[in-house]
């Protein structure tokens, strides 16, 4: 190889190397504090009707871009939720049960099917949201599993980003994998992950135990150590593996 041909080589692997760099350079998360991982921080959010941090809303533009093409008109029905937002959904669920003569461990049992404790969830982070397709007809309760299975109303969404959602960053996190326990499967909730699997790492720091029982959350009496032992490892760490 001659000089001329050794250095325009070099130089265009040095290119690519360049962009290479600056699309994962994008992509590196900045830590977060405790605060921000507990939902109680005030993180710079991006999004017409939704929440997000700008890295994920960047790639989520371009992935509901694409979705278009394939008339996959995608609609958020949850993004960011701060801790007292997460709070008031806990208040209300937790009334609820024990109103209707659950006792307090079984209104916790009952509410963790779906719901996260505040300050453990992963919506807490800008990264995470709740997805269906705004093209379809929508039934009465859209955060329903059987719309995305079969031929259900949002099969077809799901089929969809099955295929192309992590393209662009994103991943299913409480997928219906036999074996896996925690929360119930929720085809609905997708996460960033360039972001959300070094705040899942962050948040691993800290002792859960200090985080829910430190707030006094109503029902709190009945997080035992046995409780938290349990929702930390089924609950915040039986998920997507893509996402650990």
């Amino acid at each position: 190889m001659n000089r001329r041909s050794f250095l325009k080589k070099s130089a265009l692997a040095g290119a690519g190397l360049t962009v290479c760099q600056q699309f994962y350079a994008q992509d590196i998360a900045e830590p977060l504090s405790y605060d921000e991982l507990i939902g109680k921080g005030e993180p710079k959010l991006y999004g017409d009707g939704f929440k997000l941090r700008k890295q994920a809303y960047d790639a989520f533009v371009k992935l509901s871009a694409e979705a278009l093409k394939s008339d996959i008109n995608i609609q958020v029905v949850s993004s960011y939720r701060n801790f007292s937002h997460q709070n008031r959904i806990w208040e209300r669920k937790y009334k609820q049960y024990t109103n209707r003569g659950l006792s307090g461990i079984d209104s916790i049992i009952k509410i963790i099917d779906y719901s996260t404790i505040p300050g453990t969830s992963r919506h807490h982070w800008g990264t995470d949201l709740d997805l269906i397709d705004g093209n379809v007809k929508q039934p009465k309760n859209v955060l329903n599993p059987a719309h995305f299975e079969n031929s259900g109303c949002f099969s077809s969404f799901k089929t969809w980003m099955d295929v192309n959602a992590s393209d662009f960053g994103f991943y299913l996190v409480y997928t219906n994998t036999e074996q896996r326990k925690g929360f119930k499967y929720e085809p609905w909730h997708y996460s960033y992950q360039p972001l959300s699997k070094s705040y899942l790492s962050a948040y691993r720091k800290f002792n859960l135990k200090d985080i829910v029982t430190s707030e006094k959350l109503m029902g709190s009496d009945h997080f035992s150590e046995a409780f938290i032992t349990t929702y930390y490892n089924e609950n915040i760490l039986d998920i997507n593996p893509a996402l650990l």
